[in-house]
């Protein structure tokens, strides 16, 4: 059995395609087909079962896959350490952020932090389904780290850093009725259209969470992956939105209200849980850690 054959049933296991799983690894599909099929023959086990229309994993192949996700991993780790014994710390640091991260200045510390070990390479996304999705890649081993706003129930199955939190508030264009208040609640805005970001993002879904406990779930008229586009769109009229009081300069023609529930909105670093981190992954995390 050879390292490859893993990488290729590991890679092919969380596509659940032969296709993305070759354009992944820049391989050509057929030979990631052909890797597969040796490998279960050396197993004597079926790992996928195949259709012309889906691949799903057999019985034996969930019971592989976080077997040789350990195998890569005892692999990737003794590499490392025989190449840092001769040339220092290397390694790769895949890294999940959100879009204008006020907390601390990530690429500033990312960029110091390469200038300290430039042999440990760093990848740095933003996810298209904001926190939940790469609450679940740091899950899977996708990501090694990322930076969530998401709320504690949704963090199972990783290490959680806490890092900053902040009240909600509520954005209303001058005109709204409610614009004069001293406080708004969420009860006061369930029959208005928001602006929000999509789903799978922190703030979406523990807003949406908020009135589905409420009995009545909102409108969202208009999302934005960014959230700091969300004044624009209120300031036009087109809805109110309720998001965290994260400094965001708003401008004029935007009213800021304190929301008068009791809500916070969390900023945490998470790794995966179960998975002791590399060493590279350590330097990074105490690097940050040693920023607060």
């Amino acid at each position: 059995m050879e390292t490859r054959q893993l990488e290729y049933f590991v890679a092919v296991a969380e596509e659940l395609s032969f296709t993305r799983a070759a354009q992944r690894l820049f391989a050509v599909q057929s030979t990631v087909s052909a890797a597969i099929r040796t490998l279960e023959a050396e197993l004597g086990t079926t790992l996928f079962d195949r259709s012309t229309r889906r691949v799903t994993l057999s019985a034996a192949g969930v019971a592989f896959l976080p077997e040789a996700k350990a195998a890569l991993d005892a692999v990737d780790r003794a590499m490392a350490a025989a190449q840092e014994a001769s040339a220092g710390l290397r390694g790769t640091i895949r890294v999940g952020t959100m879009t204008n991260i006020t907390v601390f200045d990530l690429p500033g510390l990312l960029g110091s932090f390469h200038r300290h070990y430039p042999l440990v390479g760093i990848h740095v996304t933003v996810s298209a389904t904001g926190s939940s999705g790469m609450a679940d890649d740091v899950r899977s081993g996708r990501l090694d780290l990322a930076l969530l706003g998401l709320p504690e129930a949704d963090l199972s199955g990783l290490v959680v850093r806490p890092l900053a939190d902040w009240p909600y508030i509520v954005m209303l264009p001058p005109d709204h009725a409610l614009a004069g208040r001293t406080s708004v609640s969420l009860a006061e805005l369930a029959r208005e259209s928001f602006v929000d970001t999509p789903h799978g993002f922190g703030n979406r879904v523990a807003i949406d969470r908020a009135y589905v406990a409420l009995g009545t779930p909102r409108h969202v008229g208009v999302e934005v992956a960014d959230m700091f586009a969300v004044p624009s769109y209120v300031r036009a009229g087109l809805g109110v939105a309720v998001i965290p009081d994260a400094g965001m300069t708003v401008g004029p023609g935007v009213v800021r209200v304190p929301l008068s529930d009791d809500m916070h909105w969390p900023m945490t670093m998470v790794t995966a849980a179960g998975k002791p981190p590399s060493r590279a992954l350590r330097t990074l995390l105490d690097l940050i850690a040693s920023d607060f």
